[in-house]
């Protein structure tokens, strides 16, 4: 490397790249500053009426016939297939395939009044409209069927 070389080396760099950051620099503010010549006021804000919104109807988180009535079946199956005496206060869960719907139930009391074989019970059912509590009875309508009496929100 030559003497001349020798004595530039390093030094050139370093000033190129400052002198590059400076016009960047300045380029930047001048963008900056020219964006903002207009100022900001309040005055000036209006809200935009372009936007069209839409009310969330009043029943979102109430469930269709369809889907609440195929969740009392499943839930009405478990409450009287289960054997009350080896429970021991503990809940049962539930799912039902066709809604995606799940939950536990729980209390549950079995009564033999006026009769007929009762089971009274609270249920916890979880889908994708939100967790909603109920209370429900359901009796032995003879023959191996059950009857859901009551399914009330709690």
């Amino acid at each position: 490397m030559s003497r001349f070389a020798q004595a530039f080396e390093g030094h050139c760099l370093p000033q190129f790249g400052f002198r590059s950051f400076k016009v960047v620099l300045l380029l930047g503010l001048t963008t900056i500053s020219a964006c903002g010549a207009g100022g900001f006021s309040l005055e000036k804000a209006e809200v935009d009426r372009s936007l069209v919104t839409s009310k969330v109807p009043d029943d979102v988180n109430r469930t269709t016939d369809a889907i609440r009535q195929s969740d009392e079946t499943t839930i009405r199956n478990a409450v009287s297939s289960a054997d009350v005496a080896e429970l021991k206060g503990q809940a049962i869960p539930w799912a039902n395939a066709e809604t995606g719907s799940r939950g536990a139930i729980s209390a549950l009391v079995e009564s033999n009044e006026r009769g007929v074989l009762c089971r009274e019970f609270a249920v916890s059912r979880e889908s994708f409209d939100g967790v909603s509590l109920f209370k429900g009875e359901v009796c032995a309508a003879g023959s191996g069927a059950w009857q859901m009496l009551s399914f009330t929100p709690a």
